[in-house]
């Protein structure tokens, strides 16, 4: 890193200021934490934007908080733990833009059961998270004999009235991003990337029917532009059709309103002592070793226990049996991971229900992060008082351990450990040494 004050690299024997330079790496900690916050708010502002939905407050954030990174502003610790802080409030009223502007266009999400296998014909498997691009897609495809359907962070699509009432919107294929080398090679269709969470094709294999549009690009890919899709269906139709392939039925669309609707059930389920725990499990996913620990914690989790579930970091669980308890399903697929503002919601829904702050309910969040989003909602989690929280696979390398310790005494922010220990401490359970 090469420090701006002292026109040296950062540390080096002539680097003697503070602030961003590595006499101070704590500034440049809470710095890169707050430009990671930005780029999650950046992502949902354009979709938002995209949408209609704009908020002059959002905008002058983005402003204020990137001036505050820049060299010689402030060395001041406080400031900046201060705007990391509002960094998360913002991300709120982003997440909460954004899911006012897809219930306006896409009506409110409900429970929805979603088909995994293929149906004989030809396809286009779209992935990101521009609902806007898919809805562009179902309606240009509609009548052509071409069905859809959605790959990762795109599953939740299938939950909004508007978008599921189109009968060639086929199912879902595939999981999480970082297996899209693998699966996509399998898919015989036409790929259409909208956003980010792409992967540069292995050689010789899907280049030639990858499609990018928006914000996406990959070299050597068609970008569409102005949300024409004609090449994209002209390609389907031209590639092998896929084969009749029935799969396992997975479910999503709990969006808060939905929960919220079934309040009446879930709360003397819980005073009855029927439902005595809720797990969000959920966040960013990636192909690191030690991600395995979210499936075994979900398999772990008591019977008489609920899993709330979001973004890809689902797809370690979501297609493992859960079951029910009367009638309230043990996994509950709220959505993308901007629908941490459903999660949100509900936990006040459930505080008020109970008379309670939200860290007196039995509610643990054990989350894992990747990129940009999940530290902006981690971030709006922190404003919001959330503490207890269980992150990983790992503790992100940009944090000091001044500021993790900030964090700690603050928020009691804890990195995961094993599946059966972090359930004994979240329960309530004395664990041995």
């Amino acid at each position: 890193m090469f420090c701006y004050q002292c026109e040296q690299t950062a540390g080096g024997a002539g680097c003697v200021k503070t602030g961003v330079c590595g006499k101070n790496p704590d500034i440049q900690s809470l710095q890169d934490i707050l430009l990671f916050g930005l780029k999650g708010i950046a992502a949902y502002a354009y979709h938002a934007r995209e949408l209609g939905g704009v908020d002059p407050e959002v905008d002058a954030f983005m402003h204020e908080a990137l001036f505050k990174t820049v060299t010689n502003v402030s060395f001041d610790l406080k400031q900046h733990i201060d705007m990391v802080l509002k960094c998360g409030e913002v991300n709120l009223k982003t997440m909460e833009l954004l899911d006012k502007a897809h219930v306006e266009k896409f009506g409110a999400p409900v429970p929805t059961e979603v088909e995994t296998g293929t149906k004989a014909g030809p396809g286009i498997l779209i992935t990101g998270h521009d609902l806007l691009d898919l809805y562009e897609l179902l309606k240009q495809t509609e009548g052509t004999g071409v069905n859809v359907y959605t790959h990762s962070e795109m599953l939740p699509a299938h939950g909004y009235p508007k978008l599921k009432g189109f009968k060639h919107f086929a199912g879902n294929f595939g999981g999480a991003w970082q297996e899209q080398k693998k699966e996509w090679k399998e898919f015989s269709g036409a790929l259409l990337v909208t956003t980010n969470c792409v992967m540069t094709p292995p050689p010789n294999t899907y280049l030639d029917r990858l499609f990018t549009a928006g914000i996406s690009g990959v070299e050597g890919a068609t970008h569409i532009k102005d949300r024409d899709f004609t090449a994209v269906i002209e390609k389907a139709k031209q590639l092998p059709p896929l084969p009749e392939a029935p799969g396992k039925k997975i479910m999503t669309g709990f969006h808060h309103t939905a929960i919220l609707g079934l309040a009446d059930r879930i709360v003397p389920l819980v005073k009855q002592g029927k439902i005595k725990h809720f797990f969000l499990i959920g966040g960013c996913d990636g192909a690191r070793p030690g991600r395995n620990y979210y499936t075994e914690f979900a398999e772990n989790v008591p019977k008489d226990s609920v899993i709330l579930t979001l973004a890809c970091g689902k797809y370690r669980f979501n297609k493992l049996e859960f079951g029910d308890i009367e009638g309230i399903p043990r996994l509950i697929d709220i959505g993308q991971c901007n629908n941490a503002y459903s999660a949100i919601q509900v936990a006040v829904a459930l505080s008020k229900a109970f008379n309670c702050g939200v860290n007196e309910l039995p509610l643990s969040f054990v989350l894992s992060w990747f990129e940009q989003k999940a530290v902006a909602i981690l971030l709006t989690l922190f404003h919001l008082g959330i503490k207890g929280i269980r992150l990983g696979p790992s503790l992100p390398a940009f944090v000091t351990p001044n500021v993790l310790k900030i964090l700690q005494d603050t928020f009691d922010i804890q990195p995961i450990t094993t599946p059966d220990q972090d359930l004994k401490v979240l329960l309530g359970e004395s664990v041995s040494a």
